[in-house]
Formats: C-alpha cells, structure tokens, sequence
C-alpha cells in the first residue's frame, strides 16, 4: 500500500498529478492534497478525479496511470 497526493496546481497540459508520498515530484505540502492509501494508482486517480477531473498519473511514481 502507498499514500497517494494530488498536486492542487494543474501542469501545463491542465492535469492535475498524481503522486505517490515518496516520489522526487511530490509537490510541497501546500500544493498538494492527501488521496488516500492504496494498492495501486488506480483507486487513487479515480479519487483524484471527484475534485480535479483532469487527473493523470506521474509519469516518474505513476507510469501505470500516466496518460499523455
């Protein structure tokens, strides 16, 4: 099981990320909001998405949920 962040700030393409707690893109506290833990990135995008509908996973803690 991981603990999984949004990031509050949308990227350039609109998305919010997705992160899990140790990875090296997790935005500061402040700019992030606490998912949940989970098993996998799955669970954790879908809960992204009640607040941010454009959720994506990171590409670096994420690749399995991280569409382009």
């Amino acid at each position: 099981m991981k603990i999984y962040y949004v990031n509050k700030n949308a990227q350039e393409s609109k998305d919010h990320e997705v992160h899990t707690s140790d990875c090296s893109h997790l935005p500061i506290s402040a700019n992030r909001k606490y998912l949940g833990e989970y098993a996998s990135c799955e669970p954790a995008i879908i809960e992204a998405k009640k607040t941010y509908p454009q959720s994506n996973g990171c590409k670096i803690c994420c690749p399995d949920c991280h569409t382009n």
